[in-house]
Formats: C-alpha cells, structure tokens, sequence
C-alpha cells in the first residue's frame, strides 16, 4: 500500500473517530486499517493515536500529521485533475450531504447528467435534515438552506428563495383564510425544527414589521412531514417555494397572506472546514448551480 493510500485511511481514522467506521467509509477491512494505522506508528516512530474505551484521538504528532496529510492529500487531488483535465471526468467518490426533500425534488433527478459527465464517478448522498458533522461523516459538500450556524464553514451561496405561509384550499374552506398575520393566531401552526423559523412568523409589509407566536400542535424535524401535513389539511405552515414547488404549481397547497413578506432563505453549498475544498465537490457545486438556475 502506497503512502498516499495509507495517509488517506489515517485521515479517515482521525475524522470518523474509529477503525471501524474508517473501513466503513474506505470499503476494506478493519483489520487492515489498524495494521496500517500501527505500521505507519513503527515507521515513524512516534505514537498517532490515542486509544480511549470508545473512540481514537490524534496525539499532538498525530494531530500535526493529520494536518500535514490532510493538506497533501487535497493537493494530490488537485494535481490528479489537473493533469487529467476536466474533460476527462473525475474518478473516485463524492459524499453529498443534503436535506431530505430538497435532494428529492432538485437534485436526485437531475443527477443523472452529472454522472453522465463523470462516468468513473459514485456519489454517496446523506440525506438529513440535520446538519451533519460534515468532517466526521466524511462529507465532501453540503446542501444546505437558512440561516449558517457554524462560522467555521467554507461557505459559498448559491440562491435566495421567499418564504410563504402555505394551506391546502381544503383547510382554508373549513377554518377560513387569514387576511393579517393577527388573525393567524386562530389557526393551527405546522412547525418544522431545523432552525429556520420556529414559533415566532415574523412579516413585513412595506415600512410594517410584526411577528406572531402561533401555538405550535405539529412539530416536525424533517420538512416531508410538513408538507404532507399541510397536503392533509392539518395547518398552516411557512415554507420556500422550494420545498412546496409541486404542490404550489398545481394547487394543491396555496400561498396565504401573499401581501407580506418573510424573511428569505438563502441554499448554501457547504465546505468542510480545514480542508481545501476537492475537485469533485467544487465540480458538483458548479453543476448544481448551473442546473438550478433554470428552475
């Protein structure tokens, strides 16, 4: 096994925390991971590792050889493609991470261009809508809307879309169309968890700005549950054009309160931080964009 191949499964060891989860992730045995990660300690002479009762953890030299191959690894990288060129594809595999409804409407079908493009390469999606730990689950890049809550990132923006107070026209008939953002507090709020916005709807309308606390009696940490409840003429909800575009296009949901304004949502694609972003995420990121752009 080459130096690179063996600084690649270190780095893994020390970004999953585990041998078990680097052999995972690198498709080979674990046995052979901690075989490599304790001949490359004898080689070195110096002690990478710290083995505690449930995870492993650099040591000062580890930690410094971390970063030192983590940085040549990112180089390789980009040398491998520059020498290959582009128009060539790129090989390897590429760990997306992205929200759950999101990846289903915008990107999955429309992924297979760009594998097309790149016919060597395999795309892992993690579909969540948590936000993953992107450098312990190995992530290359990240979908990801709202607002960043980790300044660390390396982020790059790639579109804005408004926010709407949605219903289905079902329970609209039944319960009665809002006319002000007062009169929302007789109706029954879907919530979605994931830090956007949660209990208080802030609304502008040319110079006036108000906000409303709704009681919230559905909550949902994933923004599928909150479609097909606000589908079921369960509540009123607030999401992007995004996630309801389907629904909005043919009638099913409908836009409420549609003379104020919410704040906008921002799509970020998301970098682990520390690590130079690769080839292949920056040539997704560019893709993604590109074909987003005409939605």
């Amino acid at each position: 096994m080459d130096r690179l191949h063996a600084m690649e499964v270190f780095v893994r060891v020390v970004e999953s925390g585990s041998f078990s989860a680097a052999a995972r992730d690198l498709r080979i045995g674990q046995p052979n991971v901690s075989k490599l990660v304790a001949a490359m300690e004898e080689r070195l002479q110096v002690r990478l590792l710290v083995r505690t009762t449930r995870q492993l953890h650099p040591t000062e030299a580890g930690q410094a050889f971390y970063e030192r191959a983590r940085r040549t690894l990112a180089e390789a990288d980009e040398a491998e493609t520059a020498a290959r060129g582009l128009g060539k594809g790129l090989d390897g595999r590429l760990r997306v991470s992205a929200p759950v409804t999101f990846a289903r409407l915008h990107v999955i079908p429309k992924i297979g261009g760009f594998l097309d493009a790149h016919p060597n390469l395999g795309v892992d999606f993690v579909l969540d809508d948590r936000f993953v730990d992107l450098m312990g689950e190995n992530v290359d890049v990240a979908l990801r809307g709202g607002e960043l809550s980790d300044s660390s990132l390396t982020a790059r923006k790639l579109a804005t879309c408004e926010r709407l107070v949605v219903a289905s026209p079902t329970y609209l008939a039944r319960m009665g169309t809002p006319s002000t953002p007062d009169d929302l507090l007789e109706h029954t709020a879907l919530v979605y968890t994931q830090g956007l916005i949660a209990e208080e709807w802030r609304f502008r309308r040319a110079s006036e700005n108000t906000s409303v606390r709704i009681p919230t009696r559905l909550s949902f940490s994933a923004a599928e549950g909150v479609r097909e409840a606000v589908i079921a003429g369960l509540g009123l909800a607030i999401s992007t054009r995004w996630v309801m575009q389907p629904e909005l296009a043919s009638g099913s949901v409908v836009p409420v309160l549609t003379d104020w304004k919410l704040p906008d949502a921002d799509l970020w694609a998301l970098f682990p931080s520390g690590r130079l972003p690769t080839a292949k995420a920056r040539a997704f990121v560019s893709w993604f964009e590109e074909i987003f752009s005409k939605t």
